[in-house]
């Protein structure tokens, strides 16, 4: 199996500066610093490396529309505020691996122009915020990061910054306002980052995993990466996979793998010799998919062909004693309490999506109340400044519609 993001599990120390360099780390910085910045957005665009933070942005699309705005600052940040249910693969880099993270920070941010950048991490992830800065100063004293890096005339340094829990500071300019020193709510579009961004000025934002693709990237070249994993969606994948399943865990697989392969070979099949029920395949804001719609390949285009998507890659998997309500109302109070308020379709809309889903499960619905409950979801996608509503509402509708008899069977007669 092709492991990129993964080469270094269970090998001893590996969070260790030794340890990376001793294994081919920092090798890909040297190659980048003696290539232009446009020979690097070139071969990352030539490897068509999309954004795992969940939209697929192409990398190389976004480092080329900053070229534009290079004649002023600019700054580079990580989205490390992995936030979404179900999802814990960038917290694995950081943790075992955080130079490869570094390393691709280093890359992008001499392609794109940035001498500063940030890595913005969620305020649970304490311990791992100490990691990170423990590695750089290993990078730092070392020459792979700071002034003259390498003994070029580049510089680059980094500050890690820690979030205060907000899941919508995984949008790019709500985590932007909160690296402000502000309220973390988004900002409306356009000017996009690109052009105005932090402080006001451009910015790239990735998340871990698409940045540590980049190293091996520049060192392998493109068509290496392109070689792994299906068409219009090359490299490997994260899969974060957890639930009702044998083996639960973090595992990389060429992008189009399927997703019963996942579920039956990676993670040992369902607990308990059970029966599958669904699968949420992207993280809790992807709409779930039935038992008999699991023949799916992991990448953009297949899993939005069958209606749903990849995501941040978190697969949840539910068995057939799961109740498909019970699952509705967590999701439903896990976005109401998450909504910044901004929006009022959305700080008002998902709170009344909550109490309309209690309402049914404590016995007191009618049909019409799953009616109100999927008009809402209508009202409120499309009508938010970021996709927060819809990331709230398409999965509710997608589990009242697929199991709408589970729901029925607790109204009232």
């Amino acid at each position: 199996m092709n492991e990129i993001l993964l080469k270094n599990r269970g090998v001893p120390n590996s969070q260790s500066l030794d340890v990376y360099t001793s294994r081919g780390g920092y090798t890909a910085l040297k190659k980048a610093l003696a290539l232009t910045p446009g020979d690097i957005i070139t071969l990352v665009e030539e490897s068509g490396l999309r954004g795992r933070g969940g939209a697929g942005f192409p990398a190389g699309a976004k480092w080329k529309l900053l070229t534009k705005y290079r004649v002023k600052t600019v700054y580079l940040i990580c989205n490390a505020d992995e936030g979404e249910p179900g999802t814990f693969k960038d917290r694995y880099v950081m943790e075992f691996d955080p130079h490869l993270l570094l390393e691709g920070m280093a890359i992008a941010a001499y392609a794109t122009g940035a001498h500063h950048g940030f890595i913005y991490i969620r305020g649970e992830y304490d311990w791992i915020a100490k990691i990170l800065l423990k590695a750089i100063e290993e990078a730092q004293a070392k020459g792979f990061i700071g002034s003259n890096v390498m003994g070029s005339d580049y510089s680059f340094y980094i500050d890690v910054f820690r979030g205060a829990g907000s899941y919508v500071c995984g949008e790019e300019t709500a985590l932007i306002e909160s690296l402000e020193g502000k309220a973390g709510r988004p900002r409306l579009k356009p000017p996009f980052p690109a052009a105005y961004g932090l402080y006001g000025e451009p910015t790239v934002i990735h998340n871990v995993s698409t940045l540590s693709y980049i190293p091996f990237i520049v060192e392998n070249g493109p068509e290496a990466y392109k070689s792994i994993g299906a068409r219009m969606s090359g490299g490997t994948a994260l899969f974060s996979i957890s639930g009702h399943v044998n083996k639960p865990g973090l595992y990389e697989y060429p992008m189009g793998t399927a997703l019963r392969e996942l579920i039956y070979e990676a993670a040992g099949g369902i607990r308990g010799g059970k029966n599958l029920k669904a699968v949420i395949p992207g993280g809790l804001s992807a709409p779930v998919l039935r038992s008999d719609e699991i023949d799916v390949a992991m990448d953009y285009p297949s899993l939005n062909a069958a209606g749903t998507m990849l995501g941040s890659g978190g697969i949840i998997v539910l068995d057939e004693d799961t109740s498909i309500p019970m699952i509705t109302r967590k999701t439903a109070r896990f976005f109401a309490h998450e909504s910044c308020g901004q929006c009022t379709p959305c700080r008002e809309g998902t709170n009344m999506i909550r109490h309309l889903t209690d309402r049914i499960i404590a016995g007191e619905g009618s049909a019409q109340t799953i009616e109100q409950i999927l008009r809402l979801c209508r009202y409120i996608r499309g009508s938010t400044i970021c996709a927060f509503g819809i990331a709230a509402t398409l999965p509710v509708e997608a589990l009242i519609k697929k199991f709408r008899n589970e729901f029925e069977a607790l109204l009232r007669d």
